[in-house]
C-alpha cells in the first residue's frame, strides 16, 4: 500500500538527536567487489571458458539470461560471500552485481536471474558438461603461465564434505564418522594455483581411480609442456602402485607420497627408533644436569630398504625416526627422487604439502565449496566447480593485482571484508554511470591501484 508506514530501524538518541534508519536509500549497494571480479575475469576469461564447456540446451526463444551471465552472477556472488543460491532473489536487483554482468544498474527490466533460474542451471548440466568443465580449469591453469615453467608440484588431497540430507552418493565414512562426500582437489604446490577438482562419493578412493584422474590431467599438461618436470605430491592415500607406475612411463615425472606404517616397516625401522630413543634419553639427561628444559623431541632421518609387493619396482623409502615425550612417532615417505638427502626430502619437500590444506580451507571455509545440499550429485558437482572458479578469481586478484599491497597474503575472507564490502551509491546519467564510495574509505590507495591495473591493461582474446 502506498500510504503504509515504511519499515524503520530505531536507535537510541545521540547528542540530543533521535536516530532512525530506513531502506529508501535508492540505488545503493553494500558490495563493490563485483566490479573488481569483473576486471579480473576480463583479464583471464575464466567465465567464457567455463560457458564454452557447458552445452546450453535451452530454446533460444525463451532465454532471458545467457549462460555466461548466469555463471558470472553465481560465481561473483560466491566470491563476495553469498554462498546460498537463494541470495539471488535479492541480489538480482543489486546495481553493482547488475553492472558487473554488464546490465544497466537502474533499469528494473534488466534484473539478474532469480534463485529458481540458477537452480535449473545446476540441475541441467550433464556428466559430459562436468568433464569439459574439469578440462577447462586445467586449460585455465596452463594459460596462467606466460611460458612453460621448469617445474611444477602437483599437490593432491581429499577433503571431507559433510552431508546432512539425502544427497546422492553421500556415503558413511568410518574415518571421519560422518556421511559425506570426499572431493579431490589438485593445486600447484609452489604457487597455490588451482588446477582442477572432482566431487567424489564418501568412500576412500582406490589407486585405479586416483590414477585415472591424475593421468588425464597429466596428459593435458604434457601436451603443452613436454619438458616441464612434474612432481606429484600427496599423503598416504596416494601411495598406490597405479600412480607410481606413471612415473615409470614419463622421464620428467616424479612423486613423493606418505606411506602408512605396517609390520614390515616397523621391523625395518626398529634399529633406527632404538638409536633415536637413546639420543633422546641422553639429551634429556644432559638438560636435567644443566637445569634446562628437556627437548620436546629427537628426530633422525634415514633411507630404509623396503618394497611393497604391489609396487611395480623398488622405490626409495625415507623414514623419520622421531621420539617425543608421549612416545615413538615414526613417519615414512616413498619417492622416485634419488638426489635429495633424506632430511631435506622429508622436511623441505614432503612437509611443504601441508600448504595444500590452506588452499582447500580457503575454498571450503571462505568460498563454501561444501555447500553441496542439492539432492543431485551432478548439481552438487557444479556447485563445487562454481566455488573453485571463485577461488581462481580471488587467487589471481591477490597474486597478480594485490601482490605489492598489504593484502598480498590475505585469505579470500579478508579480501571480501576489506576490499569487497564497501558501500556504493550508483548514479546513472544519460551517457555515464558514477559510483560514489565513502569519503572515509580506508583502502582508497589499494582500490586506485587495482582499478588502474584491471581496466587499463588490454584483456587477452577470448578462448576458442
Amino acid at each position: 500500500m502506498a500510504d503504509s508506514t515504511p519499515e524503520q530501524l530505531r536507535f537510541p538518541p545521540v547528542a540530543g538527536f533521535s536516530v532512525r534508519a530506513d531502506f529508501d536509500g535508492g540505488a545503493m549497494s553494500s558490495d563493490f567487489g563485483p566490479m573488481l571480479l569483473r576486471g579480473v575475469d576480463r583479464q583471464i576469461s575464466l567465465i567464457s571458458r567455463m560457458a564454452a564447456a557447458i552445452h546450453d540446451r535451452r530454446h533460444p526463444s525463451y532465454i532471458d539470461h545467457t549462460l555466461p551471465d548466469l555463471l558470472a552472477q553465481r560465481i561473483f556472488q560466491i566470491a563476495c560471500g553469498y554462498e546460498d543460491g537463494n541470495d539471488a532473489n535479492s541480489l538480482r536487483h543489486d546495481p553493482m552485481f547488475k553492472l558487473a554482468v554488464e546490465r544497466k544498474p537502474l533499469d528494473p527490466d534488466q534484473a539478474l536471474a532469480s534463485a529458481p533460474t540458477l537452480s535449473r542451471l545446476e540441475n541441467a548440466v550433464t556428466t559430459r558438461d562436468l568433464y569439459r568443465l574439469a578440462q577447462a580449469f586445467v586449460e585455465q591453469f596452463i594459460a596462467s603461465y606466460a611460458s612453460a615453467p621448469d617445474i611444477i608440484v602437483l599437490d593432491m588431497d581429499h577433503s571431507e564434505d559433510i552431508t546432512h540430507g539425502q544427497q546422492e552418493l553421500a556415503l558413511f565414512n568410518s574415518h571421519y564418522g560422518n556421511h559425506c562426500y570426499l572431493p579431490l582437489f589438485l593445486f600447484e604446490g609452489l604457487s597455490g594455483k588451482f588446477i582442477t577438482a572432482a566431487l567424489r562419493p564418501g568412500k576412500r578412493p582406490t589407486g585405479k581411480e586416483n590414477a585415472m584422474i591424475i593421468k588425464r590431467v597429466l596428459k593435458m599438461i604434457r601436451a603443452r609442456w613436454p619438458d616441464t618436470r612434474i612432481l606429484m605430491r600427496g599423503d598416504a592415500h596416494f601411495a598406490n602402485a597405479e600412480l607410481m607406475q606413471l612415473s615409470c612411463e614419463d622421464p620428467h615425472l616424479d612423486f613423493i607420497f606418505g606411506l602408512t606404517s605396517n609390520a614390515a616397516l616397523s621391523r625395518i625401522a626398529k634399529p633406527f627408533i632404538d638409536h633415536a630413543r637413546q639420543q633422546h634419553q641422553t639429551c634429556c639427561l644432559n638438560a636435567a644436569r644443566l637445569h634446562q628444559c628437556p627437548p620436546q623431541s629427537t628426530r633422525t632421518y634415514h633411507d630404509v630398504d623396503y618394497r611393497a609387493g604391489s609396487w611395480p619396482q623398488a622405490f626409495r623409502t625415507v623414514m623419520k625416526a622421531e621420539i617425543m615425550g608421549k612416545g615413538d612417532n615414526p613417519r615414512y615417505v616413498v619417492t622416485s627422487l634419488e638426489e635429495v638427502a633424506p632430511e631435506m626430502l622429508y622436511k623441505e619437500i614432503y612437509c611443504a604439502r601441508g600448504q595444500d590444506e590452506n588452499y582447500i580451507k580457503a575454498i571450503k571455509n571462505d568460498l563454501a565449496s561444501d555447500r553441496t545440499s542439492n539432492h543431485s550429485f551432478i548439481a552438487n558437482h557444479l556447485r563445487l566447480f562454481l566455488s573453485c572458479a571463485a577461488y581462481v578469481l580471488h587467487h589471481t586478484l591477490r597474486t597478480e593485482i594485490l601482490k605489492d599491497t598489504e593484502l598480498k597474503h590475505a585469505q579470500p575472507s579478508t579480501v571480501i571484508i576489506k576490499l569487497f564490502k564497501l558501500a556504493v551509491r550508483v548514479v546513472q546519467y544519460k551517457d555515464r554511470i558514477k559510483l560514489h564510495l565513502p569519503s572515509s574509505c580506508a583502502v582508497k590507495s589499494i582500490l586506485h591501484r587495482v582499478t588502474e591495473i584491471l581496466y587499463l591493461i588490454k584483456p587477452p582474446p577470448l578462448p576458442c
